[in-house]
């Protein structure tokens, strides 16, 4: 049959969307896991913290390998390999009765995560270069809708069956994903015989790169500054009076509100970028992103927290497509695979950063001042864009 990057799209699409609800479905559900399954009762907060960090720290030293043996097996197979791998370990977390058991499962599942940055470069390597920017942004919302579908239904199974049946889901869902890479994802474009990159080498040529070099900070930033919430908006809403019965329910709600703010406006930011420019409409929602969560800091009601979590989702929806953009924009073609991978490392390296820091934040000072922190780092990072240093970098990009 003829090869249809469209149709491989779409596959992936299905893929990622079924692997980042996974994730979504148990993670944001770890501190009361932690505390009503596994015994935390005390340093909650710090426990999170590393729970989530921890898989992160894991993946981030070990993505070269996997990126090395991509180089000569293929990406496909990294997409079978993780998505089978993360399917055995969700399931493994369902037996976990001891907390420090559990942190050396959520390592595992660092050491062999990947599905979602193989998919990613799959569709960069495989799709026409004239339509990777529609592609890539296409794909941008797949963990987005992920990520509404997944706490929503994480919140339900863990009311009414409690948290720890939430790892069997996350394991059936994530299966399904693989089972898709096996049958359906194709690989076109994959040379056997071409040399291998090597990390040092494409750090250099990262760096050598102005503008791109420009946009990898911004996404470790823009990371970070989603990450270093995401072990503790399940402590705040208990903080806020919510039962404990009715707190797996409700923070997968409020978990959900910025997945569907950036599903609603992030084709619409999108459409605004082609028009006006994607580095305009980066500076748009690092600034609103960023006043959203500083008005978090006021709000004491898990209803008005949840409007504001909103809120805070349609200006912050237009960062990661607008940098995904920027980063077509600024790199040669045979090298837009490895800058994804590079774009992957920068997000893991935040990702695994954020909950470490912000557990032991929310332990050393009340949650809602993490927000005034978190707040304050967007909009120094729009304001700094702003400056002629790094808008002219990456401004370069849209002229390119």
């Amino acid at each position: 049959m003829k090869f249809s990057w469209e149709r491989n799209l779409i596959v992936l699409w299905i893929g990622v969307f079924f692997c980042s609800t996974a994730y979504s479905i148990s993670i944001p559900f770890l501190p009361i896991f932690l505390n009503t399954e596994l015994g935390v009762e005390h340093n909650l907060e710090t426990w999170s913290g590393f729970a989530f960090g921890i898989t992160f720290l894991a993946s981030a030293l070990i993505s070269p390998y996997w990126g090395s043996l991509a180089d000569k097996y293929g990406r496909k197979p990294m997409l079978i390999r993780s998505g089978f791998s993360l399917a055995a370990l969700y399931l493994i977390n369902y037996f976990v009765h001891d907390p420090y058991v559990f942190l050396v499962v959520r390592i595992f599942q660092g050491l062999l995560a990947g599905f979602v940055p193989a998919a990613i470069a799959l569709v960069a390597t495989n799709t026409p270069e004239d339509k990777t920017g529609y592609a890539l942004g296409i794909m941008s919302t797949s963990g987005a809708t992920g990520s509404i579908i997944g706490p929503l239904i994480g919140g339900v199974v863990s009311h009414y069956y409690g948290n720890r049946n939430a790892f069997l889901f996350s394991s059936a869902v994530v299966l399904i994903a693989a089972l898709i890479a096996t049958f359906f994802a194709k690989e076109q474009n994959f040379n056997r015989s071409a040399a291998r990159s090597h990390v040092k080498d494409d750090l250099k040529q990262a760096i050598a790169n102005r503008p791109f070099f420009t946009l990898l900070w911004l996404i470790f930033i823009t990371t970070f500054s989603v990450m270093i919430l995401e072990p503790l908006i399940t402590v705040y809403v208990l903080k806020m009076g919510v039962s404990r019965s009715s707190a797996s329910l409700s923070s997968g709600i409020i978990f959900s509100a910025v997945g569907i703010a950036t599903v609603i406006m992030a084709p619409q930011w999108g459409r605004w970028g082609r028009r006006i420019g994607y580095g305009k409409v980066l500076f748009i929602g690092l600034l609103g992103g960023g006043i959203g969560n500083l008005l978090q800091f006021f709000v004491t009601n898990y209803i008005g927290f949840g409007i504001l979590r909103f809120g805070y989702g349609l200006f912050f929806a237009a960062v990661y497509p607008s940098i995904n953009a920027m980063i077509v924009q600024a790199t040669d073609a045979d090298f837009r695979g490895r800058a994804f991978g590079l774009n992957q490392s920068a997000s893991q390296m935040a990702t695994m950063a954020g909950p470490i820091i912000g557990g032991i934040l929310g332990g050393w000072m009340p949650i809602r001042w993490v927000f005034i922190i978190n707040g304050s780092s967007l909009v120094l990072a729009a304001l700094l864009y702003r400056t002629k240093g790094l808008r002219k970098n990456v401004m370069a990009s849209e002229n390119s």
